[in-house]
């Protein structure tokens, strides 16, 4: 295994720093001498961690081992309980990822804030600098732990000893309260990145966590998360699962198009109903098990200020640079809302255009708007049932605004192959993304298609993407035991994700995707055809 230690300041930096007479010795609030400048500590990346508080003696942990996004930070006396426990993740230039064992989250600064005080929270663990730490030595055995995004210190909230004070951000004061031991419980044989000093990559193990390679500087990460990304596909069905329901003001016929996040220990579903008028709009429920979706209550969309009229094909996620959750949805031109609390359906703001006018470059019926976000870009994909998959974008500071021209990014001569109902994915423990597209079979019976690029605006090549070999649909799917077979479609769906930010991250090891279906015999009219939801799980 190799160490590598890395320097937080260059000799350039520190000869500059003499040259204008700046003393690399300050005062901490108690009036001691801290040193700036020191040197970061020794890192290995196959290690397990506690981080104990200095001035408190008790560890860092996720309150009340929650698994969820956003859960808080805080101290507590040490239990040698995985909640406690960190793996240290190389970013690049001295910087690193946090991940708790527990959760498989990382430490995170809540809504990349650059505040005092701003609280510290786990979340899905993503490449953004708001989940880079440095750890700079300040005494033996002993560091302080800076944010990338903010350059402000991991510190205890008040200089507080008690169980559960919480952990935020402060401008750096040599206070104990931000300062750490970080001690090893498991050590191992992983690689280390050499991030500290640029390059085209680490020099990562093969053993250890898991991990094909290191990173550092200018190369990707290795990270040895995930289960890579198969070629062939097997699912398993359950029955359906969510059904419409009606009340004295909605006759609903059918309910689909879901887009599903799990937080707060609960499953909650936005979805497309419609109703015996043929108008369509959207519902929502939530439960926290899914043997409890068939029973759970449904708050109709409109009844919201703003929410009347035509709109349906929903997706949420939360924005993490503006700490929001924005819901995206057509009405025929996208538009989303935003919200701070998405279990209170009410509360979404009303709904804006992503688009002052009509841009360039847009199909005369454009259908089902993806958002998905890189660590520079945000991208807005979206079909028209004309055989092509359309892209606009902007730049991930200026969402939502800033969307320029639409471009084609995928395209067959034949519509039916690319229809509609298009999700896009970053896979993870890859530098690889994921499109699914709803196609209609020969038989006439909806299935997925599935393509994979390197970047969000790179050519895609087909992975699972014939009616026979699928992504999902009649041929490779199955019912689990005890259930009858209730629909030959396998249409507009969406992935579980593993975490519910922007950058819309699947886990390969644990693939689950809600999809609609609906009975065989049924016709009609489009919007009269009676949709359910179902959950299938990949076999593997």
């Amino acid at each position: 295994m190799m160490r590598i230690r890395f320097r937080r300041w260059s000799l350039l930096t520190t000869i500059a720093a003499t040259a204008a007479c700046v003393s690399a010795e300050q005062l901490d609030e108690d009036g001691h001498e801290f040193d700036e400048l020191a040197e970061s500590v020794t890192i290995d990346t196959a290690a397990t961690y506690t981080i104990v508080g200095v001035q408190s003696g008790k560890c860092v942990e996720v309150a009340g081992g929650s698994t969820a996004d956003a859960a808080a930070l805080q101290i507590a006396s040490c239990n040698g309980s995985t909640r406690q426990q960190f793996r240290m993740e190389s970013a690049g230039g001295g910087y690193y990822r946090i991940r708790n064992v527990n959760s498989n989250r990382c430490m995170d600064v809540a809504g990349a804030s650059t505040s005092d005080g701003a609280r510290i929270q786990q979340y899905s663990c993503w490449s953004g600098e708001n989940q880079q730490w440095s750890f700079t030595d300040v005494a033996s055995g002993v560091v302080r732990l800076t944010a990338r995004n903010s350059g402000k210190s991991l510190d205890v909230y008040g200089r507080g000893t008690a169980d559960g004070t919480a952990v935020i951000q402060w401008a750096s004061n040599g206070g104990t309260n931000q300062q750490f031991r970080i001690t090893p419980v498991s050590s191992g044989t992983g690689g280390t990145g050499s991030g500290g000093t640029g390059g085209s990559g680490g020099t990562g193990g093969t053993g250890g966590t898991g991990g094909t390679g290191g990173s550092g500087g200018s190369g990707g990460s290795g990270g040895g998360e995930g289960c890579g990304l198969p070629t062939t596909f097997r699912w398993q069905s359950s029955s359906a699962l969510v059904s419409p329901k009606s009340d004295a003001t909605h006759n609903i016929v059918s309910i689909k198009d879901p887009t599903v996040s799990f937080f707060n220990d609960r499953w909650h579903i936005y979805a497309t109903t419609a109703n015996t008028a043929g108008n369509w709009q959207m519902t929502y429920l939530n439960f926290t098990d899914w043997s409890q979706a068939a029973s759970a209550s449904h708050y109709y969309m409109d009844r919201t200020p703003g929410f009347s009229g035509y709109r349906c094909a929903p997706q949420m996620f939360f924005f993490r640079p503006q700490n929001k959750w924005y819901l995206i949805y057509q009405s025929q031109p996208p538009q989303f809302s935003t919200t701070s609390d998405p279990s209170r359906p009410d509360t979404w703001t009303r709904p804006q255009n992503f688009f002052a006018s009509t841009p360039a470059g847009m199909p005369s019926l454009p259908i089902d708007y993806w958002v998905i976000c890189d660590s520079a870009n945000c991208y807005l994909f979206f079909t028209g049932d004309d055989g092509r998959m359309y892209r606009s974008q902007t730049t991930l500071q200026n969402f939502p605004n800033g969307f320029g021209p639409v471009s084609i990014a995928l395209q067959d001569s034949n519509r039916n192959n690319l229809f509609e109902g298009s999700s896009t994915y970053k896979i993870k423990g890859m530098n690889k993304y994921l499109t699914l597209i709803e196609a209609i079979g020969p038989t006439g019976a909806r299935f997925y298609r599935s393509f994979t690029a390197d970047r969000l605006d790179g050519a895609w090549t087909p992975l699972a993407h014939t009616w026979n070999a699928p992504f999902a649909g009649q041929n490779n799917v199955t019912y689990a035991p005890g259930v009858a077979d209730w629909s030959d479609d396998v249409s507009h769906g969406e992935l579980v994700r593993d975490g519910n930010d922007e950058t819309a991250t699947i886990d390969t090891c644990n693939l689950q995707f809600l999809y609609q279906g609906r009975n065989p015999s049924s016709g009609g009219e489009y919007s009269q055809l009676p949709y359910r939801l179902g959950l299938l799980k990949a076999v593997r």
